[in-house]
């Protein structure tokens, strides 16, 4: 049976909160996620928990830096007066042999790249400067000591801290991880979020449209956006206009997420049955003093975590920039939660709502922000052709063309 409001359609009776209160309503709401063994190659952006510490050097043995020749330098030492040194080969030694057999005078071990120099040698002639000879070689230059040898530990010690709590986990630090030695790392488990869009006029994408519907995009947008930061995202749709529906989709998932975001339902009309199904249940549905985006919500139901964002879709991706982004950075463990901000002179004028703080979509280009398309909070459009967000504060209705604002730098429209 489809939810029929029971009450009419009404305003809100309380002043708007900022957005700085708001923001840090959220923080403190969204626990932050325990530490957990992950394999290695799975720990792609994620932050360590601890400190790692090496067990092994890096190289873990002297090793030779070219494909060439382990010699002592002072067998060819007379290299370049003479022309060329003979040497006998009676041993190669490629990557990876362990059973080195040590270098005598007079001789010279072929060697690869990162095998290890043979007790004995001081330097690596490298194979452009012979002959490349199999079993006797012919050395055209001198080598001082220690010539293309890359020593133990020249990298990292055994017993270093190599990565530090906190570190965000690249490419370049699993790698390193991988190196030491280590299949498992210690990390911030990725927040992991229920997605749920209401409205009985959602249509999914790649279906015909009737008059009266939409295609639902909220969900694609919210899941995205929380992937994007490292987080898991499930996505529950077209919950129909329906409290009880709603209660009975919300309780199937319980246990298994950190978080669960809604998008609409949430305005004062008379079909708001996010706002119906979660009133009297743990969650405070209140304004916030921005455009777009002022209809918002957060609490607890049934012990999860739960923020209502607004339905039209620029207003959702504004609250999830706002404050989901850095709430759930905080909670798998960022110190760097915030977008970057730049001051640039505005290309154009902008009008702003007195007493609320509007975000405007832009594109930046040296010291100078245009905006994209107007203010309205369904132009998603404009919101995707953007790579910044122009900043205009509550004290500021108009600001004029070459004023100096205020811009977050969100990155999106190449």
């Amino acid at each position: 049976m489809r939810y029929v409001a029971n009450s009419p359609i009404s305003a809100p009776n309380s002043a708007p909160i900022s957005v700085a209160d708001y923001r840090a309503r959220i923080t403190a709401l969204i626990r932050p996620t325990p530490v957990t063994l992950r394999p290695t190659l799975d720990c792609v952006g994620l932050v360590l928990a601890e400190d790692l510490v090496s067990g092994v050097s890096l190289p873990p043995f002297d090793n030779s830096a070219m494909d060439g020749y382990a010699v002592r330098s002072e067998d060819v030492a007379d290299a370049e007066r003479l022309a060329a040194v003979a040497l006998p080969v009676p041993v190669d030694i490629p990557a990876g042999r362990t059973d080195i057999v040590p270098l005598l005078p007079g001789t010279a071990h072929r060697i690869m790249t990162g095998a290890p120099i043979p007790p004995g040698a001081d330097a690596v002639v490298k194979v452009e400067d012979t002959d490349g000879g199999v079993q006797r070689v012919a050395v055209r230059a001198p080598v001082a000591p220690g010539t293309h040898i890359r020593r133990a530990g020249e990298d990292v010690t055994a017993g270093d801290a190599v990565l530090r709590a906190g570190t965000v986990l690249g490419s370049p630090q699993l790698g390193l991880a991988a190196a030491i030695g280590l299949a498992e790392l210690p990390v911030h488990r990725p927040v992991r979020v229920l997605v749920l869009s209401t409205g009985s006029e959602l249509v999914a994408p790649g279906n015909p449209l009737l008059h009266g519907q939409i295609y639902e995009s909220n969900s694609v947008l919210l899941a995205a956006a929380v992937r994007e930061i490292g987080g898991e995202a499930t996505v529950l749709r077209f919950v129909p206009d329906d409290v009880a529906a709603f209660h009975a989709a919300v309780a199937e998932h319980l246990g298994d997420v950190d978080l669960l975001v809604t998008s609409g339902g949430v305005s004062a009309g008379a079909y708001e049955v996010v706002k119906d199904a979660l009133t009297g249940q743990g969650v405070e549905f209140l304004r916030v003093a921005v455009q777009p985006g002022g209809p918002q919500g957060s609490g607890t139901f049934k012990g999860l975590p739960v923020v209502t964002l607004p339905g039209n879709p620029v207003s959702s991706a504004l609250s999830f920039e706002l404050f989901l982004r850095p709430a759930l950075l905080a909670a798998m463990g960022h110190t760097v939660i915030q977008r970057p901000r730049v001051r640039a002179r505005s290309a154009a004028e902008l009008r702003s709502p007195s007493a609320r703080r509007q975000y405007r979509r832009g594109r930046i280009e040296g010291d100078v922000v245009t905006p994209v398309g107007g203010p309205g909070s369904h132009l998603l459009a404009s919101f995707a052709a953007s790579d910044c967000l122009i900043e205009v504060p509550e004290d500021t209705e108009v600001v004029a063309e070459g004023d100096v604002v205020d811009v977050l730098l969100i990155g999106g429209a190449t």
